[in-house]
């Protein structure tokens, strides 16, 4: 996927989840956070921060933030980008071979995943989850509690056991990983239901990514540690 209207700013500081005040060209900003999460290791004062510039007049800000440098690494951190780069590898054939079927945003049970795809004789359930949180190359999910990922992840063992392919794909918003396990520092039950999980039958899948400053493009599998 692709940004357009990229430029460069320095982080200043988050008030919440939603904003960040950002210098761009010696001018404080306040810009869209696109991504709630805490990320509190990537936005730290003084980091160079990657920014989006939009084109509407009705919105109250300018510029969504949309990647940081951490170090020498780029890490994209828009909630919104794997769920691009996941379907844009679904369509160029890298994920499943005779793919006849695919709908993004479908309800199964009290959840709805991010795709549904039908191949021959058989039916996918995939969820999508954006990966940010790296130290020395390990990369974990979550960066905080989430109640919703491990439901996400029941209902994917209910999936399976009614006859579909269950897949949760966890979409490394960066290159050089290492290996990808669940953050049991932060959230024991989401690694507990992630191990459940691949016991039940469902797929672990941990993709790294190519991230330049205007892009993400999944690149390889890395190694998943349970």
């Amino acid at each position: 996927m692709r940004y357009k209207n990229i430029v460069q700013g320095i982080f200043l500081a988050r008030p919440n989840r939603f904003i960040a005040h950002v210098e761009i060209d010696g001018q404080k900003q306040v810009v869209h956070v696109k991504n709630t999460g805490r990320c509190k290791e990537l936005l730290i004062p003084g980091a160079v921060v990657y920014l989006e510039g939009s084109n509407d007049p009705k919105r109250k800000t300018a510029w969504d933030l949309v990647a940081v440098e951490k170090g020498r690494r780029l890490i994209n951190m828009d909630s919104q980008a794997p769920n691009c780069a996941f379907g844009e590898w679904v369509q160029a054939g890298k994920f499943l071979p005779d793919i006849t079927l695919v709908r993004p945003e479908t309800k199964f049970g009290d959840s709805r995943f991010d795709f549904y795809m039908e191949t021959a004789g058989k039916r996918h359930f995939i969820e999508v989850k954006g990966v940010t949180l790296e130290e020395n190359g390990v990369v974990r999910f979550p960066d905080a509690p989430t109640q919703r990922g491990v439901k996400h992840l029941e209902e994917l063992i209910r999936a399976h056991q009614q006859g579909y392919e269950s897949w949760v794909c966890f979409v490394i918003q960066m290159a050089d990983a290492v290996r990808f396990e669940p953050n049991d520092v932060t959230h024991p039950a989401f690694g507990e239901a992630l191990r459940q999980a691949a016991q039940a039958g469902v797929h672990i899948l941990a993709l790294e990514c190519r991230v330049a400053p205007d892009s993400l493009e999944i690149s390889r599998s890395v190694p998943v540690s349970l």
